[in-house]
């Protein structure tokens, strides 16, 4: 798995690049379907702005993409934010996807036993 952090008006630095590969790695480690992670940082210019400081990510998995986006007032905030809001993200798509593998399991097992049971009240019956 490959985490690559891109910036966009702003200098990545050393510190933050660790910190995002620090951060995001713990999530990646949740799931062993994800093939790639892409990290954008970015800073608006505008002193008007709130949340001047933008964390993207760019998740591909084997069952889809998941894109995430965060606003903070402070880079290493924004990335905290971006890093709790992606684990929660790939839970889910976990969860979904191994719920789906059992539902149908379980689905073919349950048939199987009220067939028998008809059979077997069939056969008191008689």
């Amino acid at each position: 798995m490959h985490i690559h952090v891109n910036g966009r008006n702003i200098e990545i630095t050393d510190a933050i690049k660790a910190y995002v590969k620090e951060k995001i790695g713990k999530v990646a480690t949740r799931y062993d379907q994800i093939q790639a992670i892409d990290v954008v940082l970015s800073v608006i210019k505008n002193p008007a702005a709130e949340g001047k400081h933008i964390a993207e990510v760019i998740c591909k998995t084997n069952a889809g993409t998941i894109t995430l986006e965060e606003a903070a007032e402070s880079m290493y905030a924004s990335v905290d934010l971006l890093a709790d809001k992606l684990a929660r993200q790939i839970t889910k798509l976990k969860d979904k996807n191994i719920s789906s593998d059992k539902s149908s399991i379980r689905t073919g097992f349950q048939e199987e036993v009220s067939d028998d049971n008809v059979e077997d009240v069939k056969a008191i019956e008689d």
